[in-house]
C-alpha cells in the first residue's frame, strides 16, 4: 500500500496566512490572521509534511504578485512539493507559478467555468501538475453539489460526476473541500470522500473538518482517501505533522517518516 500523506494547507490573503470557517471570507470579517507564509511552511516542513497547499484567496492583481513572491521564497527554503491554487485562470498562470517554485496547480471555478482549461494544462505540464479542487456540500435531497468563486455560487453539478469528468479530462488528483465541515474540526465528510474515492483511479485528498488525530484516521480508512489536508489543527500548534504521523502509523496506516 503506498504511503499515505499529511498536507498541511495555507490560505493566503495579501501575503499572510488566514483561517476561516466554513468559508468566511474576508470582506464579512470572516478570517483570523495566522502568521507568515514563509515561516509556516519552513515549519511544517522540518516537521515531516509530505506536501504543502497554499491557496491565494486574494482577489486582486497585486494579490497575484504576491503569492508569486511567496512561492519563491518557500521552494528556495523547502523541499516538499508545493501545490498552489487560487486565480489561476489560464495556461499561462499555471506556467507562471509552476517557474516560480509549485510543483502542482490547483484549479476550482476556472476549471467549471471552462472545463478545457483542465485538458490544456495535464497537456502542457502533464497531469501529475494539474489538481482540481472540489467544494462540496450536501443539499435536501441527499446529494452533494458543487460551488464556485469561494463557495459563493452553486453550480448545480454533482460533486461525483464533476470529479469523475475532471478526471478524464486530465486532472491528475482531486482536492475534495467539505463546505460544511471547513474549518469546524467535527470530522471530514466521510460518506462523500468515499463516494469519489471509489469513482476516480486518481488519488483524492480529503479537506474540511479535521479537529483531532482519529479523524485524520478515519478519512483514510473508512473515507478511502489517498491523503489528509488540514489547516487549523496545525496552525494553532494543536498538533504537528510528526504527531499525525505517528498516530496514523500506530494506527495501521502506512505513512513516510523522516
Amino acid at each position: 500500500m503506498l504511503a499515505k500523506r499529511v498536507i498541511p494547507c495555507l490560505d493566503v490573503h495579501d501575503g499572510a496566512v488566514t483561517r476561516g470557517v466554513q468559508f468566511g471570507r474576508a470582506e464579512e470579517g470572516g478570517l483570523r490572521n495566522v502568521g507568515d507564509p514563509v515561516e509556516l511552511a519552513v515549519r511544517y516542513d522540518k516537521q515531516g509534511a509530505d506536501e504543502m497547499v497554499f491557496f491565494d484567496i486574494t482577489a486582486s492583481a497585486q494579490g497575484r504578485d504576491t503569492m508569486v513572491d511567496v512561492m519563491g521564497r518557500v521552494a528556495s527554503r523547502c523541499f516538499m512539493p508545493l501545490t498552489v491554487g487560487g486565480g489561476i485562470r489560464t495556461v499561462e498562470d499555471m506556467g507562471i507559478m509552476l517557474k516560480a517554485g509549485a510543483d502542482k496547480i490547483s484549479i476550482n471555478s476556472a476549471a467549471l467555468s471552462k472545463p478545457e482549461l483542465i485538458r490544456e494544462g495535464a497537456e502542457k505540464f502533464g497531469s501529475q501538475c494539474i489538481v482540481v479542487s472540489v467544494d462540496a456540500k450536501k443539499s435536501g435531497d441527499g446529494r452533494w453539489g458543487v460551488f464556485s468563486h469561494g463557495g459563493r455560487k452553486e453550480t448545480g453539478l454533482d460533486a461525483v460526476e464533476w470529479s469523475t469528468r475532471a478526471v478524464e479530462l486530465g486532472a491528475g488528483e482531486i482536492v475534495l473541500n467539505s463546505i460544511d465541515a471547513d474549518g469546524t474540526k467535527a470530522g471530514y465528510d466521510l460518506e462523500i470522500t468515499r463516494c469519489i474515492s471509489e469513482s476516480v483511479d486518481v488519488p483524492v485528498v480529503a479537506s474540511g473538518g479535521a479537529g483531532c488525530l482519529e479523524h485524520m484516521a478515519e478519512v483514510l480508512h473508512g473515507g478511502r482517501a489517498d491523503a489528509v489536508l488540514a489547516a487549523s489543527i496545525f496552525h494553532f500548534g494543536e498538533y504537528t505533522v510528526a504527531d499525525v504521523k505517528a498516530f496514523l502509523k500506530q494506527d495501521g496506516i502506512p505513512v513516510r517518516t523522516i
